[in-house]
């Protein structure tokens, strides 16, 4: 037996308004104030924010895990640059940690990835290996993780076409469809790759505190194999979870490390699943006959983290994000504090962001093909605009020079690209997540995407696409009259009443004391109140603007900190 464990490390930020700017330097905001604490062992670590605690516990975490091998880590780039503007130290530590533990590249800004358009999809996969470039060397075999392990063959396939090494997937056992028992533990292929899934019964007992020290171990040493014991075959226990998970409450970090020593007093070897592949590939460690070369099938659209009482099949999906069950397109309702929750509101969330996406790429190609630009290669290369200080710190070329070669040296190209990249920024998976619409995270998704397209209004002030970019501001002021304007009603539900317009206006409702109105107005309101000039004010004349505020209701998996005002997510500031 060997074991691994992968820590995904995501933080959207606290994002309330993005500040202007011309493209030519990475973007600067300005972010929520609304105190909170969390307790690590004996400390207690406050921020001003929930972001900032989070990477200043980073720091902690690492010291940690710098102690461990056979663990594989992914961090998203934005949060891996948002560490290194606000905790450098963490940022170093973890970069030197990063070459003892095996790096695992993903892609930016933590979209479902099967959820976008091929073309943003391309972007994200070329720019996670450039990004990823100076932390995984010239390893042949690494892992890759995407958003909430969402997957289908066909992002794999665009993935796999990118780069030349032999990639490993990680998911969960749930997205798996075993064919033979010997499989499971084993090195699998998938399409040209491998995958893993973890074991989340086990992974779960970790995150949620269910089982103790010796009952872990206990637990993981139960997955035992005879047959490749026997034969002397090594196959591996794979497990995952969030690097939060560490943080769940006091004693956490020390749980894990005496889990992990616990495995190692019974002898069992500690080894990340991208190491596992490559010794089993370069024979160094046995394989069964056909080992890494029979095809491991996965359900297309499975995911990590559903809500697996909703399967008709036992196996996940990404329902949990659209909405409604991917099976039979039921919408559901979840219960969240006593509130029991239509999520209808994501199906119109989803569409309307794919509508937006749409539409700020249509207005960015068209831009950058009056220029004669490549558009594909300029949008990579952004990148390095974008991540500007992660991409310094390891001397690689940031030059504008080099940025703007694909669009023949314009200047004019800039603009574009940081409409691009801000409209991504505003595709985190997180809102859809939880099961209330009114979070901070909610709030900085719209607040992002309004400014995009703010920005493309100005671009093309003098074109006629400027209505298109009006249009789709709109549509995010008034969210509430999607339901009618799509005939939401129509959709089958589950229990029937989940698509009836009561339960639409009760999704919708504010859960703070300072607006009338829903998230997705309010934020795109609070933007478009700073940056709407001459007639284009006329959009938001009729709104009440002291309701335009950045105060959202708490996320329900945060409402363990010890927030300053434990009612809501507030904004202390203009």
């Amino acid at each position: 037996m060997k074991y691994a464990h992968h820590f995904h490390a995501y933080q959207p930020g606290d994002i309330v308004y993005v500040e202007d700017g011309d493209g030519s330097g990475p973007i600067e905001y300005g972010e929520r104030k609304s105190p909170v604490a969390i307790r690590i062992g004996d400390e207690e670590v406050r921020g001003e924010n929930w972001t900032r605690v989070m990477l200043y516990s980073y720091e902690r975490i690492s010291d940690v895990l710098s102690r461990l091998k056979g663990v594989s880590v992914d961090i998203e780039p934005f949060t891996f640059l948002m560490l290194l503007r606000y905790r450098r130290r963490a940022f170093e530590r973890t970069v030197e940690l990063l070459k003892t533990l095996d790096a695992v590249p993903t892609v930016p800004f933590h979209p479902i990835m099967p959820h976008l358009d091929e073309f943003e999809q391309k972007i994200l996969a070329r720019v996670s290996f450039d990004f990823y470039a100076p932390l995984i060397g010239d390893k042949s075999v690494i892992g890759y993780w995407l958003p909430e392990a969402v997957i289908t063959r066909k992002t794999v396939h665009l993935i796999e076409s990118l780069t030349d090494r032999k990639l490993v997937f990680l998911l969960d056992e749930r997205q798996l469809l075993y064919d033979f028992p010997q499989a499971k533990y084993s090195c699998n292929r998938y399409s040209n790759s491998f995958v893993f899934g973890r074991e989340w019964g086990l992974s779960d007992a970790f995150t949620f505190n269910t089982l103790d020290v010796p009952g872990l171990v206990s637990e993981t040493l139960s997955r035992r194999d005879d047959y490749k014991e026997n034969l002397g075959v090594p196959y591996l226990v794979f497990t995952a979870s969030d690097l939060e998970s560490l943080l769940g409450n006091p004693a956490q970090l020390e749980r894990f490390v005496a889990w992990m020593g616990g495995l190692e007093r019974n002898g069992v070897e500690r080894i990340s699943a991208p190491s596992f592949v490559w010794r089993k590939l370069s024979g160094e460690f046995r394989r069964l006959k056909g080992e890494c070369s029979f095809e491991m099938p996965v359900k297309e659209f499975s995911s990590w983290s559903d809500y697996l009482d909703l399967s008709l099949d036992g196996k996940t999906s990404d329902s949990r994000w659209l909405g409604y069950r991917r099976a039979d397109g039921r919408v559901f309702a979840r219960e969240i504090n006593g509130r029991k929750i239509s999520q209808l509101w994501k199906v119109a969330f989803m569409r309307l962001f794919g509508e937006l996406n749409r539409t700020v790429r249509l207005g960015v190609l068209t831009g950058l093909k009056e220029l004669n630009a490549d558009p594909e290669e300029f949008l990579v290369r952004y990148a390095r605009v974008f991540f500007r200080d992660y991409y310094d710190y390891f001397g690689l070329s940031t030059s504008l020079n080099y940025v703007l070669e694909p669009a023949n040296g314009d200047r004019d190209a800039l603009p574009l690209g940081r409409a691009y990249y801000l409209m991504l920024l505003a595709n985190h998976s997180c809102p859809r997540f939880w099961e209330n619409l009114d979070t901070r995270v909610t709030f900085s998704n719209v607040s992002v995407m309004a400014k995009a397209l703010i920005e493309l209004m100005e671009y093309f002030e003098e074109s006629e696409l400027q209505s298109l970019f009006i249009g789709a501001y709109l549509k995010m002021l008034r969210f509430d009259d999607l339901y009618h304007v799509w005939n939401l009603s129509a959709m089958p539900s589950i229990e029937g009443w989940e698509t009836g317009e009561e339960a639409w206006r009760e999704a919708l409702k504010p859960e703070v004391p300072t607006s009338g109105y829903n998230v997705v107005t309010r934020s795109a309101l609070y933007v478009g109140k700073h940056d709407l000039w001459g007639d284009l004010r006329s959009l938001i004349e009729g709104y009440n603007l002291e309701w335009a505020t950045a105060d959202t209701g708490h996320i329900p998996g945060e409402r363990h900190g010890l927030w300053e005002n434990p009612e809501y997510c507030e904004h202390r500031g203009g």
